[in-house]
């Protein structure tokens, strides 16, 4: 009976020592996988054609957040880069118009089924790009396909996905000087060194900024991947 307590012991101890072994090779492996690997794969994919940051670019990114129910949730986005001003990068939401009889829910993501689409077809769909003040125009709810949208962007009858643009006019200017414009210029206005160098989104905001100079935020959305 000694004996036999002994090697169960003996077993019992091997088995916690060759779990203990299995977690921290799974910790290490996980370290070296987002700390080394995966910025090795980032750097080196941001410098090719394919998937390097210019106008024009297609963001994934998908994030975990709390829903209503407290519970956590994916959610999924896909950003059309529409300028570029030395640091600051302004991204907007790729979605779909919604149909008079199907409203869309209005937080801006999509669903995992419709992410894993535009990965693959993003670049062969008709994505319209929509001055913000002509979707509050015509009949029906905002973000609602209407014969106002589809008289001023024909296209619309090929795909409902769009992406808010502002005037080519507006693209590339200097910050505003009057400080009640500039909570509203840095609306989904993203660091470029950030994407570029940690593949993430990091916005600029005026929250808690001194002298009315814009401030780095403390959150971030990791970017999945650029699609040019």
């Amino acid at each position: 009976m000694i004996f036999v307590k002994s090697t169960s012991l003996l077993v019992s101890k091997q088995m916690k020592k060759i779990i203990l072994i299995s977690v921290i090779s799974l910790v290490v492996f996980y370290l070296i996988r987002e700390k080394v690997y995966k910025p090795y794969i980032w750097k080196k994919n941001i410098n090719t054609k394919e998937h390097q940051l210019r106008v024009g670019s297609f963001i994934f990114s998908k994030e975990t957040g709390i829903n209503g129910s407290q519970s956590y949730q994916k959610y999924y986005f896909v950003f059309k880069v529409i300028e570029i001003n030395d640091d600051y990068v302004r991204l907007s939401v790729i979605r779909q118009l919604s149909q008079k009889d199907n409203l869309k829910e209005s937080d801006f993501s999509i669903t995992s089924d419709q992410y894993k689409s535009l990965k693959q077809n993003v670049k062969d769909l008709t994505i319209t790009p929509i001055l913000f003040e002509d979707l509050y125009k015509g009949d029906g709810p905002r973000f609602t396909l209407n014969d106002y949208l589809l008289t001023k962007y024909p296209v619309l009858k090929q795909s409902r996905y769009y992406y808010e643009d502002i005037p080519e006019g507006s693209k590339n200017k200097p910050m505003p000087e009057n400080p009640n414009d500039l909570e509203m210029y840095f609306n989904m206005v993203y660091s470029k060194k950030e994407i570029i160098e940690k593949g993430q989104l990091v916005p600029w905001t005026m929250t808690n900024s001194f002298n009315n100079k814009p401030l780095l935020s403390n959150y971030s959305k990791n970017i999945d991947l650029i699609i040019n």
